[in-house]
């Protein structure tokens, strides 16, 4: 295998690129659907890798609990550097496991928080905490569960319009699950640094998915876009209570209302090749499969060698 083998790790750099030209180009709705999954295949393949790198660079070293025909000299050599190299991806794999646990921790804590807030709210999809602190956000759950929060502040700052604009943009983040986009590409993120990008990206995508879902349910996009800019001029950090703490930041402002105030997105379903927007997306698929093909080849070689070391 030699080099082949740190392929998959190094292959989310590709992302900064496909990100930027994707979260421009694409409609909002393909742009988070696309860039999630492809952070889900890198963040697997390069966890893979990690795993095989660290049974063979680590099963020569005593103590160790994998057989001993796999330390053999012929299985060692299928990694350039091996024992190096296993007790480097070792490390990078605790790292990466805490990184991850710690985030659903903290999304299963925030959201139990979330709830206590609620007790004595009547069950009604839009909450009303009593707040002077201007915030919104929305709190998703299971079927029949899932809940906007709006302070009295953010409702004072708004007027009727703007505010249905806001409610609109809430429950289209709750309508699209984004929280589950947002989840999964945090996910890749700890387990590959490199993908930082495409959190970012897809941070700012359910953003615009939902402006736009907003813009539609109103029939104007001036007044979606006035709504958001005030929205943002008048927010705060929400309390500890609610799901701000995992949810999507609010996102570059300025790029939000300037895409509101310019034409809807076109939301074909898949771009053609020679334009753009084609090659971004293309680009991000081609470089998503060719990261789980060497991931899978690396696998199936690794187990081929490890078998004929001894039996599995």
């Amino acid at each position: 295998m030699g080099v082949f083998v740190f392929l998959p790790l190094v292959l989310p750099l590709t992302a900064w690129p496909i990100a930027r030209l994707a979260e421009h180009r694409l409609h909002p709705r393909l742009a988070t659907c696309l860039l999630s999954a492809v952070a889900a295949v890198l963040s697997l393949c390069s966890s893979l890798c990690l795993g095989l790198l660290a049974i063979v660079g680590t099963a020569q070293l005593p103590g160790n609990p994998l057989p001993d025909a796999w330390a053999d000299p012929e299985v060692r050599a299928a990694v350039p550097h091996d024992e190096v190299i296993g007790k480097g991806a070792v490390l990078a794999l605790a790292v990466a496991t805490a990184a991850c646990t710690a985030l659903l921790r903290r999304h299963r804590l925030v959201r139990r928080r979330g709830l206590r807030a609620l007790r004595g709210l009547r069950a009604t999809q839009v909450a009303v905490l009593r707040d002077e602190m201007p915030y919104a956000h929305a709190l998703p759950g299971r079927a029949g569960t899932a809940r906007i929060l709006v302070s009295t502040g953010m409702l004072a700052g708004l007027d009727s319009r703007e505010r249905r604009v806001l409610f609109a943009h809430e429950r289209a983040h709750l309508a699209g699950r984004h929280h589950r986009y947002l989840l999964l590409a945090g996910l890749a993120a700890r387990a590959n640094p490199f993908l930082r990008p495409l959190r970012t990206a897809v941070a700012y995508t359910v953003e615009r998915w939902a402006d736009e879902e907003a813009a539609a349910a109103v029939g104007d996009r001036r007044t979606a876009a006035r709504a958001i800019a005030r929205a943002a001029l008048i927010s705060r950090p929400a309390p500890a209570s609610t799901l701000a703490a995992v949810a999507a930041t609010p996102g570059p402002v300025p790029r939000r209302v300037a895409a509101l105030l310019g034409p809807a997105p076109a939301a074909r379903a898949w771009p053609p090749m020679f334009t753009t927007v084609g090659m971004a997306a293309w680009t991000a698929a081609a470089g998503a499969a060719l990261s789980a093909m060497s991931s899978a080849n690396s696998a199936v070689t690794m187990f081929l060698i490890l078998k004929a070391a001894t039996p599995l």
